[in-house]
C-alpha cells in the first residue's frame, strides 16, 4: 500500500508496517541490519497533517507513526516517532486497527492533536490520564460506523 493510502484510509490509532522491499540482512551484519531495520518497521498511527504552508514554503501532507519507547523503571526518556511525507517510496500495510469501543486519547482537541493512548474502554482511559496528567486531553470512542466502513470498503487489517 502506498503513503497516500494509509494518510487517507487507515485510521488514528492502526498499527501500520512499512518496508522497502529488501531482503533481511543476517544478524552477524549488524550494520547492515541496523540500517535495514531502519527502513522496516512498525509503529501505532498517532497524526495525520495536512497540508500547510509556512511563509512562501508548501509542506506537502504528512503522517506520523509512534515505533517505540525507551526508558526504565516506567520512565519514559525517548519516544520515536518516524513522519512519512505522502511521496514516500517505501511499502506500507495496516497490520491492526482500533477495535469498537476503544477510546483513543487525544493531548488536545483540533487538527494538531496527536495520539498518546489508546485504550480498551472509557475506565481505561480515565484511568490512564489521572497517571499521565494530560490536562486538555480529548477522548474519542472507535465507533460502529468507523468499523462497518472498514469492512465494507474492503480495508480489514490481513
Amino acid at each position: 500500500m502506498f503513503a497516500f493510502l494509509i494518510y487517507e484510509r487507515a485510521p488514528i490509532g492502526s498499527i501500520v508496517a512499512w518496508a522497502d522491499g529488501t531482503p533481511r540482512p543476517p544478524e552477524r551484519h549488524r550494520k547492515k541490519l541496523a540500517a535495514w531495520e531502519n527502513r522496516n518497521s512498525k509503529g501505532r498511527l498517532i497524526h495525520k497533517q495536512g497540508k500547510a504552508g509556512i511563509g512562501n514554503v508548501c509542506l506537502s501532507p504528512e503522517f506520523t507513526l509512534h515505533e517505540g519507547d525507551f526508558g526504565a523503571n516506567g520512565v519514559i526518556t525517548i519516544r520515536i516517532h518516524r513522519t512519512f511525507s505522502l511521496d514516500s517510496n517505501l511499502i506500507f500495510k495496516v497490520i491492526e486497527r482500533p477495535q469498537l469501543g476503544h477510546i483513543r486519547v487525544f493531548d488536545r482537541a483540533g487538527d494538531n492533536a496527536e495520539l498518546v493512548h489508546l485504550a480498551a474502554n472509557r475506565q481505561a482511559a480515565e484511568e490512564w490520564l489521572t497517571r499521565h496528567g494530560y490536562p486538555n486531553a480529548v477522548l474519542e470512542e472507535v465507533t460502529a460506523d468507523e468499523v462497518a466502513a472498514d469492512h465494507v470498503e474492503g480495508r480489514a487489517a490481513a
